[in-house]
């Protein structure tokens, strides 16, 4: 339970500001301003124990001086990391090949919602997945009684485990102690933590289900994939909001480098395109309103862009040393060199003026990676569609890489919208479909670029581009910054 309301407070609690009177004026990560038709007057004040009414200054941290040796790459076998597998839920459905080329061809997956009654809601739309089966991988019991950010799990962690060669019956003749699984969620059973809260005021405690609090834990995810596929090596969840993703695949890459497992599915799942979940983030101010235009709602690093639009669902990657890949003759779609995790320490929803959480983050996974930034040539943004935070994020890009003239950066949000916890899992996967076929999606509706944003955003048409080394970039709310990199794979 603790995991779930600090998962949501993680989220959606923003900035307390007094504006002259006892209202409260909320600014929310991305910087927004406040809109004309939501008066401030009529939000409540937010209680000052939960958080501070004026952000910290950016604290001035000296770098200290080092010897710095050029990059070298891990060459161990038992330490280099590949992909061999993935598995999404996404709004274009759960094939991969589908899901990219939708992307490449600029779709809009965004719509009003209709799994419930938004009707009266200031925003009315959203990523939401619509016709999602989980036939062939849930029984139909089971299925009934998952929250939905469970059936994204299991069902993109069965897909990447299919799509890697490691089916039932293959994995029954594997030592599975080595075999973990790592899938985040930013919000939980946010449906089954809701539902088990109005049973509750409802009707009584007595007509709370058993399945409400297991169902609603963070970790459940990870916790039913093991069960269903009797994986048994290292198996827990992370909840670091929209930074999730990667930071799952960050801490399953460590576990293979440390030889504590051979072979991780590790990703991120999230479905919170539901009553509570769309209320929250609608108080916090920080979604679009542009409920004629929901498929425009979404403009990354365009001047008119007003927030972010929700979305949902799971991505999942294989994780597997290069020399249990070899021996088992594994087909290999990247690899991946390393990654990072850093905090701005800053406040809980505001980025750091300075942007150094996020360029040290990139400086240190290069690092890890034993990547120099001038071969990094792609960039897969967190870009989220938001005032403050997709400057901040371009900004920092500028700090690290000197010369942008190479690098090609889009947002995978623009079309999907931002899928919170799972974020980093489908755009890995856009990521990895970008090395494989040389082609980068567009970033779309690129109308009226701001102008402090010099590199190429892949304005609304696919680009051709062999891409040399990849960056993916996600950052959460509570300052947590994380960025994962991934290559061709050479032998």
């Amino acid at each position: 339970m603790a995991g779930i309301a600090a998962s949501i407070s993680s989220f959606g609690v923003l900035r307390a500001r007094e504006s002259g009177s006892n209202a409260a004026s909320l600014v929310q990560y991305s910087g927004l301003r406040p809109s004309a038709n939501m008066p401030i007057a009529s939000i409540r004040p937010i209680a000052s124990w939960l958080i501070s009414t004026r952000a910290p200054k950016c604290r001035i941290i000296k770098a200290q001086a080092s010897t710095i040796s050029a990059p070298t790459r891990e060459t161990d076998p038992k330490k280099r990391v590949v992909i061999t597998g993935m598995g999404l839920v996404s709004v274009f459905g759960n094939d991969i090949e589908t899901f990219y080329n939708k992307l490449l061809e600029g779709e809009s997956g965004i719509s009003l919602i209709d799994r419930f009654d938004a009707s009266n809601f200031s925003v009315r739309f959203a990523g939401q997945i619509r016709d999602f089966s989980s036939k062939g991988y849930i029984d139909g019991k089971n299925d009934r009684r998952l929250d939905d950010s469970w059936r994204y799990c299991i069902v993109g962690g069965k897909r990447a485990l299919e799509d890697a060669n490691l089916g039932t019956e293959v994995l029954e003749k594997m030592d599975r102690t080595k075999i973990g699984v790592l899938v985040g969620t930013g919000m939980g059973g946010l449906t089954a933590f809701s539902t088990g809260v109005e049973a509750l005021i409802q009707k009584g405690y007595k007509k709370i289900t058993p399945f409400f609090i297991p169902y609603s834990i963070t970790n459940m995810g990870s916790a039913l994939l093991a069960i269903d596929t009797g994986l048994m090596g290292p198996n827990y969840s992370i909840s670091t909001a929209c930074a999730t993703a990667n930071y799952c695949f960050f801490s399953a890459a460590n576990h293979i480098r440390k030889g504590e497992a051979e072979i991780m599915v590790a990703g991120g799942t999230e479905a919170a395109v539901m009553p509570t979940g769309v209320a929250g983030f609608i108080a916090c101010r920080a979604l679009s309103q542009r409920n004629g235009e929901p498929q425009g709602a979404s403009r990354p690093w365009d001047k008119d862009r007003d927030g972010f639009v929700m979305g949902e669902g799971a991505g999942v990657l294989i994780m597997e040393s290069l020399e249990s890949a070899m021996k088992r003759g594994a087909k290999i779609y990247a690899e991946y060199l390393g990654g990072a995790i850093t905090c701005d320490a800053h406040h809980m929803t505001d980025p750091r003026s300075d942007g150094l959480g996020v360029s040290s983050c990139i400086k240190k996974s290069l690092e890890d990676a034993g990547v120099s930034p001038e071969e990094v040539n792609y960039v897969n943004a967190h870009a989220t569609s938001t005032l403050a935070g997709d400057l901040a994020e371009v900004n920092a890009i500028k700090k690290v890489f000197k010369d942008t003239s190479e690098i090609k950066m889009n947002g995978t949000k623009s079309m999907i919208g931002h899928g919170l916890g799972a974020a980093g899992g489908l755009e890995a996967i856009a990521t990895i479909k970008a090395i494989n076929t040389g082609w980068l999606h567009p970033t779309i509706n690129q109308n009226n670029l701001e102008p402090d944003v010099t590199i190429d955003t892949v304005p609304n048409v696919k680009k051709k581009h062999e891409v040399n080394v990849a960056i993916s970039n996600s950052f959460g709310f509570g300052g947590h910054n994380s960025v994962v990199v991934f290559a061709p794979f050479t032998p």
